[in-house]
């Protein structure tokens, strides 16, 4: 609930709906706290808000330490937890809170804490982690991190040489303006930026269309970014449409099996299971939580594995069927060696009044035996095919 969760189970949207509402609640009280007006009427309200959402923030640090191991599974519990303390998230959930307190200690220091206050609003963007609609922007930087570098090198490159012409040819006429070569850095970022201030300006005639050429290259420049970030999300959009029409189109056959107490697959990792080539274990269903099938997990009784037959190379889907015999199947009474069965077909399990028989040739069907079958198209190589189940 705290460090993985899953969007769509009640109990995770209920601790993120309490999360963003903490936010929310305490940046309106910091906001509002800034009116005189209503500083003199609700002052005292407005510092419980604080107070208590604070509290919250430094419970919800201390679970998400705890639970960092789920986070990084593949750490150890002391790395784990370290690497949350480190990170970039672990930074901010600790500025969420820390600086509320801090004065009780540094009472000397409260100004300079409350600037720290705004780091609260970056909590917000957990939410990422969760929405697609929202981690794009993420991944958009990320993916397009190194022709953004190139562009703010050009920038900085470009503001640098502006900033050193401008003092060379204002500076005799506006000594008092351009001082030094700050000066014209402050003008070359305000006039490429196209935020333009009007602070700091040319007087001189080849200082005011040096100004002009300025101009025109920072809407140029400037405007190079924008059209990477915007290549980015058309890119990255274009990726998750197709990804969705491949996983709409993909003929994929699941079968659920469940584990109970006595089956023999109980204590065993996924790496010892024997499955025949085209089969594949999608994931475990545990406690209502779905887990990736990884090869160091251990079944548990109770566990429901997913079985699924992939695509193979040909483009053709093995088949998963699941049946189970009436009275008048004539499977009922034989041994499964005895089966009249392609050699391509593979029994995988049989289910049994609630219990999981492992197939061997010597078991003899019964009525009401559910059936898992694993049938390989006809012309799919039969390179590395186990015929053990």
């Amino acid at each position: 609930m705290v460090s993985v969760g899953v969007v769509n189970e009640p109990i995770n949207q209920v601790y993120d709906v309490i999360t963003i509402g903490a936010v929310v609640a305490n940046l309106a009280a910091a906001i509002m706290s800034t009116f005189d007006s209503l500083n003199a009427v609700y002052g005292e309200l407005f510092v419980a808000i604080e107070t208590i959402t604070c509290i919250f923030f430094a419970v919800d640090y201390i679970l998400r330490i705890i639970t960092a191991p789920e986070l990084y599974p593949d750490k150890t519990d002391g790395a784990a937890r370290l690497t949350y303390i480190t990170s970039a998230a672990g930074i901010i959930d600790l500025l969420s809170f820390l600086p509320n307190f801090l004065p009780i200690f540094f009472p000397s220091g409260l100004a300079a804490f409350k600037m720290f206050r705004v780091v609260r609003i970056l909590r917000l963007f957990r939410i990422n982690a969760y929405y697609d609609s929202l981690n794009v922007i993420t991944d958009v930087l990320r993916s397009k991190r190194q022709q953004l570098l190139s562009s703010v090198f050009m920038i900085l490159i470009l503001m640098m040489g502006a900033s050193l012409c401008m003092y060379g040819l204002e500076h005799d006429a506006q000594p008092e303006v351009f001082r030094n070569a700050f000066s014209g850095i402050w003008w070359a970022a305000s006039t490429l930026l196209t935020v333009g201030y009007g602070d700091i300006y040319p007087v001189t005639t080849l200082g005011k269309i040096f100004g002009i050429i300025i101009t025109f290259l920072g809407v140029g420049i400037v405007a190079i970014p924008t059209g990477i970030i915007s290549a980015g999300f058309v890119e990255q959009y274009t990726l998750y449409k197709r990804s969705g029409n491949y996983v709409t189109e993909e003929d994929l056959n699941v079968v659920h099996v469940k584990v109970l107490k006595d089956d023999p697959w109980v204590g065993l990792r996924v790496d010892q299971l024997r499955m025949p080539h085209g089969i594949f274990l999608a994931g475990i269903r545990r406690s209502g939580d779905v887990i990736v099938a990884r090869d160091n997990v251990i079944l548990t009784a109770g566990d429901i594995l997913i079985l699924a037959a992939k695509k193979t190379l040909e483009d053709q889907t093995a088949q998963l069927q699941e049946f189970t015999l009436s009275a008048s199947h004539p499977w009922v009474g034989m041994q499964i060696d005895e089966l009249d069965i392609s050699r391509l077909s593979y029994i995988l399990g049989v289910r049994r009044r609630e219990k999981f028989i492992t197939p061997h040739k010597d078991l003899i069907l019964r009525e009401g035996d559910e059936i898992y079958m694993y049938t390989k198209q006809r012309g799919i190589r039969e390179d590395n095919e186990s015929n053990d189940v």
